[in-house]
C-alpha cells in the first residue's frame, strides 16, 4: 500500500519482472459489484450498467436482464486513463453474489518499506515516464496510441543481433510494465523465414501466456494481443501530474520529521486536492508537511526539503 495508490511487484533474482499501480479509487479487475442495467445494447451486445456511480460497458450483453433490474457483474477491465475519457471500464454478468474482489492476479502487494527501491522501482518509473527502455545494444521507444501500444526497437549493433536482443527486451518490457491489449513491435528487418521465426520463438519463451501473436513479417513487424485488465505503467505515466504526485509522496515517505514538498504547480495542485494524502504523509514521516509550488522545476523533479 502507498499514499494515493497500491503498488504491486513480482520480483525474481532481485529484479522487478512484473509491476503495476492501482491509483486510489480504482475498482480493480476481478471485483464483483451489484449493478443496474440502463441500456440493453444492440443485438445482444454492448449493454451498459451502472454500479457505485460508474458506468460499465458489457460487451457480451446482459442476457435475461431487463432495463432497471439489479444484477451482479464482475469487472474485466479497469478504467484506463488518457485522452479518451468516454471509454468505460468493462464488465460481464456473473452468477457470483459475493461483492468484492475475486481477482486472479498473480502479482501480490508488497509491504511499503523501501524494498521496492532496492529492487529498482525508481528505474521502473523512469522507463514509464520517459517511454524509453534501454537494453544492451539498443533501446525500446514506447508509444501509447488509442489503437495499440507501439514498441520501436533501435540500436547500433548489427540488424540480426539487434532484432533478437530487441525482441527479448520487448517481451520483458511488456511483462514488466503490464502492457495489455494490442501491441505492435517494430524490429529491424531480418532476411530469411527461419531467422524471423526465431524472433517469434524468443518472445514466446519470455512472455507468459495467454497471448496471441502474428509471425514477424518481411518488414520486421509483428503484433501481439494480450488480455487488458488494467492500465499499463506507460498509460499511467501519460497522466503526468497525478503520476508524479504519487511518486513524490512515495519518495518523501522515506524522510523523517517536518518537511516541505517542492514541485511543479501541476503536481502541487494534485496533492492539494487530496488533503488526506498530506495528513497520511505527515503521520508517516512524523512531522508537519508543507507545500511549495515552483514553476521552474520539471514536472518529474519534485523533492522533499527541510521545512
Amino acid at each position: 500500500m502507498g499514499i494515493g495508490e497500491v503498488r504491486y511487484a513480482l520480483v525474481e533474482d532481485g529484479e522487478i519482472i512484473e509491476a503495476r499501480i492501482a491509483p486510489e479509487g480504482t475498482v480493480t479487475a476481478g471485483t464483483v459489484l451489484h449493478a443496474q442495467l440502463i441500456e440493453v445494447g444492440h443485438s445482444g451486445r454492448n449493454a451498459v450498467a451502472v454500479a457505485e456511480g460508474e458506468e460499465y460497458l458489457l460487451p457480451e450483453g446482459a442476457p435475461g436482464v431487463t432495463v432497471g433490474a439489479t444484477f451482479p457483474i464482475v469487472v474485466t477491465r479497469e478504467k484506463i486513463p488518457g485522452a479518451e475519457q468516454w471509454k468505460r471500464p468493462l464488465a460481464r454478468p456473473t452468477a457470483v453474489n459475493f461483492v468484492g474482489n475475486q481477482s486472479d492476479e498473480r502479482t501480490v502487494a508488497m509491504p511499503d518499506r523501501d524494498r521496492l527501491g532496492e529492487f529498482g522501482w525508481e528505474d521502473l518509473l523512469d522507463e514509464a515516464r520517459e517511454a524509453i527502455v534501454p537494453f544492451v545494444g539498443g533501446e525500446l521507444r514506447v508509444s501509447v496510441t488509442p489503437a495499440m501500444t507501439l514498441i520501436d526497437v533501435d540500436g547500433a549493433i548489427s540488424p540480426g543481433e539487434l532484432a533478437m536482443a530487441g525482441a527479448r527486451a520487448a517481451a520483458r518490457a511488456i511483462r514488466r510494465h503490464g502492457i495489455g491489449g494490442s501491441i505492435g513491435i517494430d524490429l529491424p528487418t531480418v532476411k530469411g523465414r527461419s531467422e524471423r521465426n526465431a524472433l517469434g520463438e524468443a518472445i514466446d519463451a519470455i512472455l507468459p501466456k495467454p497471448f496471441e501473436r502474428t509471425a514477424v513479417n518481411g518488414f520486421g513487424f509483428l503484433q501481439i494481443v494480450r488480455p487488458r485488465r488494467h492500465a499499463s505503467m506507460f498509460e499511467l505515466a501519460a497522466d503526468r501530474a497525478p503520476f508524479e504526485a504519487r511518486a513524490l509522496l512515495r519518495r518523501a515517505g522515506r524522510e523523517t520529521g517536518a518537511l516541505r514538498l517542492a514541485a511543479h504547480p501541476k503536481v502541487i495542485a494534485v496533492i492539494e486536492s487530496h488533503s488526506d494524502w498530506i495528513a497520511l504523509l505527515a503521520r508517516q514521516v512524523g512531522g508537519a508537511v508543507g507545500l511549495r509550488a515552483d514553476a521552474l522545476l520539471p514536472i518529474s523533479a519534485g523533492h522533499a526539503e527541510p521545512a
